[in-house]
């Protein structure tokens, strides 16, 4: 199962096999040999844009449960460490460009988590 591939995990589809193929993450060993931090850190230094839905739910699918069983103290230190990921990638003057043409109605607002 280890070199199938990333939708054969529970709560992966083929959307999230498609981001990880652009980032090199091809198989689900590629995944578990990289822990849900350095993966979605790569994601995260592509295209996609942080959200700590899809940090949570790769924890999740590499633990083999149901991406909606992260709960209280669990979630709260994944919610940490997804924190943690987006403020090392976090780039403030893309961010503040954002905001701008959030704020002259260029770019619908609520994009992140």
């Amino acid at each position: 199962m280890d070199h199938g591939p990333i939708s054969s995990l529970r709560n992966l589809g083929p959307a999230m096999e498609v981001a990880f193929a652009r980032v090199g993450i091809d198989t689900v060993a590629d995944l578990r040999d990289l822990g849900t931090v350095e993966a979605y850190g790569r994601l995260s230094r592509s295209d996609v844009r942080p959200h700590f839905i899809a940090f949570y739910v790769i924890e999740m699918a590499l633990q083999g449960r149901p991406w909606n069983d992260c709960n209280g103290d669990e979630k709260a230190d994944l919610r940490r460490r997804f924190d943690a990921l987006k403020s090392r990638a976090t780039d403030p003057d893309r961010d503040d460009f954002e905001a701008m043409m959030n704020a002259i109605g260029v770019i619908a607002s609520g994009h992140g988590n």
